[in-house]
């Protein structure tokens, strides 16, 4: 009776707790979430439905709250980038940092095409231009590709690393967690830098942005503060027209679970 009393109590707990969740709450309690309560909600078969109406309707919540409809963020993009930070954050590869870059390939490179999100506050920090490489396309990107040489750019989930100065100033390494699709990033030393040829002058002239041998490029004048708000362990997420790409970490109910198991032991504890 006592152990079907916490259970109820439990279930209860996660209804009233989950519109009031706050995002600081997933990140004290990702590595602590309790195994018997994940069990609970793989079991639970009726209420399965219910759980991915609510976990849908938060993640929708946090897009209209970000105001993103004004910077033309696809929804479906975001919800995919959310997911993915869910299950790496999950997966203790990422910092307390709760920033979410998002870069959208299947825009025109004369459009600004990254956002970079404080899920904490869930404000919108950055929305501004970025370059694709050259081998990917002119100022459409339809060609990505994990060799090195390729000058491609390569979609999919990656995990900030450390700065350095370089040719292009200060530059940020950047760590691809998807094999197959964006694992050799360092290997094809694909970082975030500044370039002269992302702006709206080189818009104006050339109709399109210029291109890198595949880093994702940014604005001179912002990419020192970009880079330092975002690096050492953030997630960023590359996404464009490629058919047969797939991640791992794009699993909606491992995401589910984990945030709703986080949460639930926040609220019971």
């Amino acid at each position: 009776m006592q152990k079907k009393a916490v259970r109820n109590f439990t279930l209860l707990s996660i209804l009233f707790a989950f519109t009031v969740i706050s995002w600081s709450n997933i990140n004290q309690n990702f590595t602590t979430a309790n195994q018997s309560i994940k069990s609970t909600f793989i079991n639970e078969k009726t209420n399965s439905a219910s759980t991915d109406q609510q976990f849908e309707s938060y993640i929708k919540q946090v897009y209209v709250t970000l105001n993103t409809k004004n910077t033309d963020l696809n929804y479906d993009v975001f919800k995919t980038a959310v997911i993915g930070y869910l299950n790496l954050k999950s997966a203790n590869l990422l910092s307390n940092k709760q920033l979410l870059t998002i870069v959208d390939l299947n825009k025109s490179s004369s459009q600004k095409r990254l956002w970079i999100i404080d899920l904490a506050s869930q404000k919108l920090l950055y929305h501004t231009l970025v370059a694709h490489g050259q081998g990917s396309g002119g100022d459409m990107a339809d060609k990505f590709s994990n060799l090195e040489n390729s000058h491609q750019s390569s979609l999919g989930f990656y995990v900030t690393s450390d700065t350095y100065f370089g040719k292009h100033g200060l530059s940020m390494k950047l760590d691809g967690m998807d094999k197959g699709f964006n694992s050799n990033a360092k290997g094809r030393s694909v970082v975030l830098h500044g370039a002269e040829y992302v702006s709206q002058e080189f818009i104006n002239q050339h109709g399109r942005l210029g291109r890198s041998h595949g880093c994702p490029a940014l604005p001179l004048e912002i990419t020192s503060q970009i880079i330092k708000k975002v690096k050492d362990k953030t997630c960023l997420f590359i996404a464009g027209p490629q058919k047969d790409y797939i991640s791992q970490y794009n699993n909606k109910e491992v995401a589910m679970i984990n945030f709703l198991a986080a949460n639930v032991n926040a609220a019971v504890l």
